[in-house]
């Protein structure tokens, strides 16, 4: 019998990238998951990836409305969620001079308060001794240029783990972030401006990276199942890099 055969997962952001990556692995596991996104053409379209019991829902992770959409949605199938993860987030470059209000509050609303309130909504129906995994980045603990907010809203996610193994701690509830590195998605080449931008912007960043070269999704999906996961069951309130050394060194 594989790890998640019968177990509820709960992925935020799940239509691309590492969120689509761990649906799929999930999925092949025997567990039964649920997927969120924004717009409802990119659900389906990930839908069409996925195979086994996969069933998703339209929603903003910043819009506690949606969220609750969410956990009544899942509720009518399952008692109870085995596995979150907090996936859902994004940024974009600007400078300190150039930080308009909009530009904070947009990157603040999913990554700070999505986060929060996607774990918080979920607590009436998380199981004892279930697993939270929540999506950092490596720019939490590392400078980057016109990069401010985003990382700050990071830093703030890794500092939720850190606090809500506390909070969490008489269910047996485990917590801990994952902070991936440079990722081959289609969010990556976007946020580098696609076609010949992205290509220089991303060989710039590889030569820095001990490994040689960018993450697949697969390989922080990989990272997520082994902290959901019995074999992860004394890793609590970690940071886990999936980076090929980027910030080891």
């Amino acid at each position: 019998m594989s790890r998640f055969a019968q177990k509820v997962i709960v992925i935020t952001g799940g239509t691309s990238g590492i969120g689509l990556a761990t649906a799929q692995a999930f999925a092949r596991e025997g567990a039964s998951v649920y997927i969120t996104g924004r717009r409802q053409e990119a659900l389906d379209k990930a839908l069409e990836q996925l195979e086994g019991d996969v069933i998703g829902i339209q929603g903003d992770t910043s819009s506690l409305a949606d969220l609750d959409r969410l956990y009544d949605t899942v509720q009518q199938r399952h008692a109870q969620i085995d596995v979150l993860f907090a996936n859902a987030g994004g940024g974009g470059f600007a400078p300190l001079g150039a930080i308009t209000e909009d530009h904070f509050e947009t990157i603040f609303d999913t990554n700070v308060k999505g986060v929060l309130f996607t774990v918080q909504k979920a607590l009436p129906v998380l199981r004892d001794g279930a697993s939270i995994i929540l999506t950092s980045s490596t720019t939490g603990t590392a400078g980057t240029p016109a990069f401010s907010v985003y990382s700050a809203s990071k830093a703030a996610v890794r500092n939720f783990a850190r606090s809500w193994i506390l909070d969490l701690k008489d269910r047996g509830i485990r917590v801990n972030a994952l902070s991936p590195g440079l990722t081959e998605t289609a969010g990556l080449d976007e946020l580098f401006g696609g076609g010949a931008s992205s290509k220089a912007a991303k060989e710039a960043f590889v030569a820095n990276v001990p490994s040689g070269r960018i993450g697949r999704p697969e390989e922080t999906a990989n990272a997520v199942l082994f902290l959901a996961s019995d074999e992860a069951s004394y890793i609590n309130g970690s940071e886990i890099f999936v980076d090929g050394g980027l910030n080891q060194v």
